[in-house]
């Protein structure tokens, strides 16, 4: 029986620990700064400071994303097919910015004098064409070998339709030490389009021997089950994440969401805001009836932060989140016109903001909202931590002389920098598909996301906010809430009328065979497991797809009706039309299973020292409305009695976030523990 299972979130600048007591059914929190050199240092120490041993981990990391971003992964090489050796320059051809004619693309993970084609062709309908130079894939595999690889990725052209031949060759470039790591696209992204899928493959064998290294040496430190949050809110096995990592390239941020949308499920939300803001970067998320928006596309390493098409595609299941480069450690300075300009660049954890007092001297956001009284330097952290208000000063003052500003100008030009540019970024993502934010809910969470939920939410004409229990830790909890779950995708392109229903059946029954097998070994009741069956679908001749849920039934039943149904439904659904007459195919099939959350609710442990008056002191604070100082009540959250309505300005301070609110808000809590501000 597992009594103690702890969530544990890597980032950038903190490591957060979520510690689920089987025995009492609550949960208790933690948090530290993350140590960048060697991360399981921290999560050793987090782990010591909840008690010692656990009966199971479950993981996320930014590892995988930030070994793409620094391009510090291994020497990669590919074998693929003869005459598909460029594949990963040609791209899809496409220029993200048109009017650009010094347009930057990002350099391939593996350079051209380490990609070598072999002779080898299947067809489009998975026929062999031409044979595999078994001979030719060995002499590849010698030749990378002699060059330094330490993986290499094998992607054919087709092998999406039939992979005899890619994993035949990955068995090949397998003989000998085991020394180089081999993976096979069609075991990565078994999906149509060779750019994407191709990507995918060398993306996954540029991290594999780090995330070996790392999970092996983790499992080392926890020396308990071990496993690791997807990017899609899931759940894998570390065996597994080891062989496939690049599904958790954004497993951090997807716990962040999938806690915001086990709380608006339970709350029966219809349409939530998940904003997660930490130490290095701002999350947002849509969430939609307790489930949040997935995608089966996403981008890493960007050229540029913001254009679309300039970073690495991967094709892997995810959660839909728009990243940006604002968190509390993110740097303030001038741009080339000497405008203000706030992130990308994070001070991280070391040397972090300057008031960490640990060697930083940029001006950061976390100094902007010190100096601005949203932070305590004594209790910051719950008193574990003090923040250097004269350190802070010092750099904000540096930045505000070159811009003609006091101090306080300068802080409060981060703050309202920062803030606008989240809410930009959101309202685009809203907007592009076809939604009003007025009409959702926010809900805050990260170290630094109720800190600026105020005037993000003011800036989006939201009305309403909420705060979840341990809000600056959410995404450990999210890992111990949310459901488990893993996705598998084959491509099978086919017309609706067309299908041949018995190889459909097969190749969705070989999915779901994996799928039971990989929730079996995380602990799942296979009485439990819930199938979801989903298509990407398309009109006959247009280029991208829409992924459609389909009835139960309908595949067993061969109901071609029930498809198209269903895919004109979703097609009406998002654009408002459907195209009379047209046929319809089916591109590529996807089966999620689904086990219930490893904890079903979330009860938290009363902090020490509980009770007692829950006015802290007043103390003053900056507000941008009012463009002064204001003489601010400060609460402490753990002392609130339900239902009991504060009225901005007002600060609620927890152990890991501050909860700020502004004169336009009010703040209650709630029975259930969360924090509802509503805004004027």
């Amino acid at each position: 029986m597992t009594v103690r299972l702890v969530g544990v979130d890597v980032g950038g600048t903190f490591t957060d620990l979520a510690l689920w007591n089987g025995r009492t059914g609550t949960v208790l929190v933690h948090k530290l700064l993350t140590t960048p050199d060697d991360p399981t240092r921290a999560i050793a120490a987090g782990l010591e400071a909840l008690g010692g041993p656990t009966d199971g981990v479950i993981h996320g990391t930014t590892l995988i994303s930030n070994a793409l971003i620094e391009r510090r992964g291994a020497r990669v090489g590919l074998v693929t097919t003869e005459g598909f050796r460029d594949t990963l320059e040609i791209g899809s051809e496409l220029r993200y910015d048109t009017f650009d004619l010094f347009l930057e693309r990002p350099a391939p993970l593996a350079p051209r004098s380490l990609r070598l084609a072999v002779r080898e062709r299947i067809g489009a309908g998975g026929e062999e064409v031409l044979a595999l130079d078994e001979a030719g894939v060995r002499a590849a595999g010698r030749a990378l070998a002699a060059a330094g690889v330490e993986a290499i990725a094998v992607a054919f052209f087709n092998a999406y339709r039939n992979p005899e031949h890619e994993r035949r060759a990955a068995r090949l470039l397998s003989d000998g030490d085991g020394s180089i790591a081999v993976c096979a696209a069609c075991d990565i992204a078994p999906e149509i389009r060779e750019y994407e899928r191709t990507s995918t493959a060398v993306a996954n064998a540029y991290v594999q021997p780090l995330a070996a290294r790392y999970l092996l040496r983790l499992g080392e430190v926890v020396r308990a089950p071990l496993f690791v949050v997807l990017s899609d809110g899931g759940m894998t096995t570390a065996r597994e994440a080891a062989a496939r990592p690049i599904t958790v390239v954004e497993s951090g941020p997807a716990a962040g969401t999938m806690a915001a949308a086990h709380l608006s499920g339970e709350a029966g939300w219809p349409e939530v805001i998940a904003f997660d803001m930490g130490g290095t970067t701002a999350k947002i998320s849509l969430i939609h009836a307790g489930v949040p928006e997935r995608t089966h596309a996403m981008e890493v390493a960007r050229v540029h932060r913001f254009k679309k098409g300039s970073g690495l595609p991967l094709r892997v299941p995810a959660v839909q989140l728009i990243e940006i480069g604002a968190g509390g450690g993110s740097v303030a300075r001038l741009d080339g016109l000497g405008l203000l300009k706030v992130g990308p660049e994070s001070a991280g954890a070391f040397p972090g903001p300057a008031c960490y007092g640990l060697g930083g001297g940029e001006p950061t956001v976390t100094d902007a909202d010190l100096h601005l009284g949203y932070l305590h330097p004594e209790r910051f952290l719950g008193g574990r931590m003090a923040l250097d208000a004269g350190r802070a000063e010092a750099a904000l003052g540096a930045l505000g002389a070159s811009l003609g500003f006091d101090v306080t100008a300068a802080a409060a030009g981060i703050h309202e920098v920062v803030n606008n540019n989240m809410a930009t970024a959101a309202r685009i993502h809203i907007a592009e598909g076809g939604r009003d934010p007025r009409r959702y809910r926010l809900v805050a969470f990260g170290g630094a996301g109720p800190v600026h939920a105020y005037g993000l939410a003011r800036l989006l004409h939201v009305r309403e906010v909420s705060f979840p229990h341990a809000a600056g830790v959410a995404s450990a909890v999210g890992m111990l809430v949310a459901p488990r779950s893993i996705e598998y995708t084959r491509s099978l392109v086919s017309p609706i009328a067309g299908l041949d229903w018995n190889h459909v059946a097969a190749a969705l029954a070989e999915l779901e065979a994996g799928a039971r097998r990989l929730l079996g070994d995380a602990g799942a009741d296979p009485d439990e497991i819930r199938l979801e069956l989903s298509a990407d679908m398309r009109y006959v001749g247009q280029g991208y797809e829409v992924t459609v849920p389909l009835p139960a039934g309908a595949v067993a039943r061969g109901d071609a009706a029930a498809l198209l149904a269903a895919f004109e439904a979703e097609y009406r659904r998002r654009f408002d039309r459907v195209v009379e007459a047209a046929p319809v195919e089916v591109v590529s099939w996807r089966l999620r299973a689904v086990a219930p959350p490893s904890v079903g609710s979330v009860r938290f442990e009363a902090p020490a020292g509980s009770g007692g008056s829950a006015l802290v002191e007043t103390r003053q604070v900056y507000f941008p409305e009012a463009k002064a100082f204001l003489p601010t009540p400060v609460y402490d959250r753990g002392r609130l009695t339900p239902d009991e309505t504060i009225v901005g300005p007002a600060l609620v301070e927890e152990a890991d976030t501050t909860v700020v609110a502004g004169p336009a808000a009010r703040i209650r809590l709630e029975h259930d523990g969360n924090l509802t501000m509503q805004l004027d």
